[in-house]
């Protein structure tokens, strides 16, 4: 059950605690006032809490935030003013999952199998830390190893004082980096997983690359209980028969609202507008990434403890499945980018000379869609922005594939439907004057 704010709405909340699970159980903080700022302190969201079995997600969250005023059926804009990297380094790289350390999904349901055979407690096992590599994550039981994934390939990656560039370092740096994993990853007080960095993985040495922060997962908690890294239709459709606890059907998936994103646009400067499917909407954030590159191939990319700010603004009345974004323009691809005067002048000239009337201005638009595969998230979405704008199905896909794009997020399953929507339905659903903030009134219409 909700806990129902009580207290008045704040100007600021700050948040730094954490949590695995999001839905109506999770307790709520603030609220804030609609207009206000969330300032959250994450942690790293993927292979932090990969390696800390006691905890039911891949990733580690923070507790969310009521927002004043919104209520099941509208939406809110979160307008990201600020993301800020703490961490001075970090491990990632590919994952298998350790066979008999789990039951159905690693990320999840995690056991000590030593403490199973021996007729003890088993689930979840509080772990600790003895020396560096994957051999160091140990039952508080038993003593046994029991880190649930091995990465397969690894690096650990160090930063530059302004955060801009990033290197992976040798094996000895690395083991040197593991010894003092926690004060690298920066992790904050509240947070309980086991700093990365302590695996002390350098099977890729002295690649250099650009940092560009992202936010993996941002927005409003699920109208029924998911480990948080499941809250999307890919990693999600894992929970579908699943023999844990938290296994679902397919149609309470429906209840997710895909916020856990690993989009690269979902940066500061981007708005981000997302469902509100349990009243206070529930706004929490984590999984913060120092760079990530469409698709995400190695599912895995660079973790990172952060500070993020971002702006509330409740839109009463806008019922929606999952989020819509507005990235920064230098984001959108080629053909979605707004229209210059000059070029809305020659469009007009070309259709009076084919006895035509052009249609009025259009603006750039994102509708995220998610499912167990690509092809399936390229539909989610789709339908998405069909029931959003009030098109067929078919034009979207006209529209997308002639004035936009299909970006591929992540895989196995969450993509980007770009399009340039008409004003005037946006306008309908009262975000006209929101997608004007971002990209300008059309030009020369």
């Amino acid at each position: 059950m909700v806990h129902a704010p009580t207290k008045t709405a704040a100007d600021h909340v700050l948040v730094d605690r954490y949590t695995d699970l999001v839905g109506p159980s999770n307790e709520m903080l603030g609220p804030v006032r609609d207009g206000g700022r969330i300032e959250y302190l994450t942690v790293p969201g993927c292979w932090g809490p990969m390696i800390t079995p006691h905890l039911r997600s891949g990733h580690e969250v923070t507790l969310p935030v009521a927002v004043e005023g919104a209520r099941v059926g509208d939406a809110v804009a979160l307008h990201i003013e600020k993301i800020e990297q703490l961490s001075r380094a970090t491990t990632s790289g590919t994952h298998e999952g350790w066979e008999g350390r789990f039951i159905s999904d690693p990320f999840v349901a995690r056991i000590c199998p030593t403490c199973k055979d021996e007729g003890r407690h088993f689930l979840y096992p509080d772990t600790y830390l003895d020396g560096v590599g994957e051999g160091a994550v140990r039952c508080s039981a038993c003593h046994s190893e029991v880190i649930p994934f091995h990465m397969v390939e690894g690096y650990t990656m160090v930063f530059d004082d302004a955060k801009e560039i990033g290197v992976t370092v040798s094996a000895e740096r690395a083991r040197e980096m593991a010894e003092r994993a926690e004060e690298w990853v920066v992790l904050q007080e509240h947070s309980t997983q086991h700093p990365i960095v302590a695996l002390g993985k350098a099977d890729l040495v002295g690649t250099m690359t650009r940092c560009r922060i992202s936010v993996g997962n941002l927005g409003s908690i699920p109208a029924i209980d998911l480990p948080s890294s499941h809250n999307c239709g890919d990693f999600g459709a894992f929970l579908i028969g699943a023999e844990h606890e938290f296994a679902v059907t397919e149609e309470q998936l429906e209840s997710r609202t895909d916020v856990h994103m690993d989009i690269d646009s979902v940066r500061e400067g981007a708005i981000l507008i997302v469902p509100v499917k349990v009243d206070g909407a529930g706004i929490y954030a984590g999984d913060v990434h120092a760079m990530i590159g469409d698709g995400e191939v190695a599912v895995h990319t660079t973790d990172i403890s952060a500070r993020v700010v971002v702006r509330v603004e409740v839109i009463e009345g806008l019922t929606i499945d999952g989020p819509i974004l507005l990235p920064p323009v230098d984001d959108l691809p080629f053909l979605a980018r707004p229209f210059t005067a000059d070029e809305v002048e020659r469009a007009r000239r070309l259709a009076e000379a084919n006895r035509t009337v052009l249609e009025g201005p259009v603006l750039p638009l994102q509708v995220l869609g998610s499912g167990p595969f690509i092809n399936a998230a390229v539909d989610n979405g789709v339908e998405r922005a069909a029931r959003l704008l009030d098109m067929s199905v078919d034009q979207v896909k006209n529209r997308a594939t002639i004035s936009g794009a299909v970006e591929i997020g992540r895989l196995p399953g969450f993509v980007q439907i770009n399009l340039l929507a008409p004003r005037e339905r946006l306008e309908r659903i009262g975000i006209a004057a929101l997608v004007e903030a971002m990209y300008g009134e059309p030009a020369g219409w």
